[in-house]
């Protein structure tokens, strides 16, 4: 099973961000995710909600964005 969660220096890398800033978007999504009565997991955010938020679309391995040229 792949890992369901980010940590903050895939979030930094994603977002190109510092890492400290990285920590703080995982917070405020951890924090939304609580809310809504989920549990969290210090230092890491759920990848599915992650990319919701963000509205990011990962590549699959081994694709390129312009037609493998």
């Amino acid at each position: 099973m792949g890992n369901l969660f980010l940590r903050a220096d895939e979030v930094q890398q994603i977002l190109g961000v510092s890492k400290s800033y990285a920590y703080k978007v995982i917070k405020e999504m951890n924090s939304e995710l609580q809310r809504q009565g989920y549990r969290t997991i210090a230092g890491r955010v759920s990848k599915q909600y992650f990319f919701e938020k963000v509205n990011y679309q990962p590549q699959a391995e081994g694709s390129c964005k312009n037609g493998g040229i």
